[in-house]
């Protein structure tokens, strides 16, 4: 498996310090690590430039960035990772046994860090819809294989869902690997917005978008 590791930013300064330190003995091993910016204001590309990663620009649009960074890149497996989310010991080595079982994509259970206690149940639920629908979100570090993502034209270019529609188009191809080891993802979207809101948009959005909803709508109710 030659892994690629792309990962889209709009505005993470904060987060790429950590994310950085914990990609570095990656990158120093040999696994490609791409940053797609997006238009950030924050120098988050330059900061990721002085660590040492190699960044590319795109237009604005987390599906948009991520195809680029799948173009861009050069391996046969792509990790798709949010900056504010970590991958865990052994995520490489879960993802290329996973896919050696004939499985073309996957994700991970996700932990959510953050203070309210609400979040190890919105955790294990997000674990538990995923398992049973086969639908993966962004938070979880979806992977497939290249040959995968390239048949489908990649991700849909739609502002928001472009992971659930990306989903519904690889369950066409395989069911997925869901890795039981955990990624961590950032709290702050359920914090800054509160528990319960968050819980009821994400529903209200899921369930409208499932009912036809054009995506771009949506979006407009999600910011």
């Amino acid at each position: 498996m030659r892994p690629s590791i792309i990962i889209p930013v709009l505005n993470e300064a904060p987060n790429l310090p950590a994310l950085t330190r914990q990609l570095a003995p990656l990158v120093q091993a040999g696994v490609e690590v791409l940053f797609v910016d997006g238009g950030s204001q924050d120098g988050s590309a330059s900061l990721a430039e002085a660590a040492g990663f190699r960044v590319t620009r795109s237009r604005r649009g987390r599906a948009c960035q991520m195809n680029a960074g799948a173009t861009a890149s050069h391996g046969d497996t792509l990790i798709f990772l949010h900056a504010d989310t970590a991958l865990p010991t052994g995520a490489l080595q879960a993802i290329d046994a996973s896919l050696r079982t004939g499985r073309e994509w996957g994700r991970f259970d996700v932990h959510i860090a953050g203070r309210p206690w609400m979040l190890g149940i919105v955790a294990r639920m997000m674990n538990w819809r995923s398992r049973i629908t086969g639908i993966a979100t962004g938070d979880q570090a979806m992977f497939m294989t290249r040959q995968a993502f390239e048949s489908l034209g990649g991700f849909p270019d739609q502002p928001l869902m472009e992971d659930v529609e990306m989903s519904r188009r690889l369950l066409a191809r395989s069911r997925p690997a869901c890795l039981r080891i955990k990624v961590t993802t950032s709290g702050r979207r359920w914090e800054s917005r509160g528990v319960w809101r968050t819980i009821f948009l994400m529903w209200r959005l899921r369930w409208n978008y499932w009912r036809g909803v054009p995506a771009s709508r949506l979006a407009e109710a999600y910011r």
